[in-house]
């Protein structure tokens, strides 16, 4: 017998190990989608399973929702994602990446000597923040921004 093509909200939090409020959350979002059967429950396609599974790695790269749903939008309905789909995805997404990673670097290395010069030596940080020259530039970090 051929599996089910659609899935309950159950079995898709099953299968996904995202919670039926996380689904629920993502529909809201526009991420994912549902139709509602004649008892009025959610019922997804198939596909939604591989769906789930790019939400979750782009979530665990720290890729924002609006971020994530802008690049499932660019997918077609009615099929699950491909190999090509991720490679463009994770594609568009690395440059985003790289740019967080080396921010990051940076705090962690700067971490325990400096906050980057918001300053909190409150007026004089004599490596960064000589007179409170970056006080004139605007509040927050300064440093790491650069």
């Amino acid at each position: 017998m051929p599996p089910n093509p659609e899935l309950s909200v159950g079995e898709v939090a099953a299968r996904s190990g995202v919670s039926v409020s996380a689904l629920h959350f993502y529909e809201t979002k526009g991420l994912i989608r549902s139709r509602r059967s004649a008892g009025n429950q959610r019922r997804y396609p198939r596909e939604v399973l591989r769906r789930v599974a790019v939400i979750k790695v782009a979530q665990a790269l720290g890729l924002p929702l609006a971020t994530i749903g802008q690049a499932l939008a660019e997918l077609p309905d009615g099929r699950a994602p491909t190999a090509a789909d991720w490679q463009r995805l994770s594609a568009g997404w690395k440059a985003d990446l790289d740019s967080r990673i080396e921010r990051m670097t940076r705090l962690r290395d700067n971490l325990a000597g400096c906050i980057g010069c918001g300053c909190l030596s409150t007026k004089v940080c004599p490596l960064w923040n000589p007179e409170d020259r970056m006080g004139g530039e605007g509040t927050g970090a300064r440093v790491l921004e650069r």
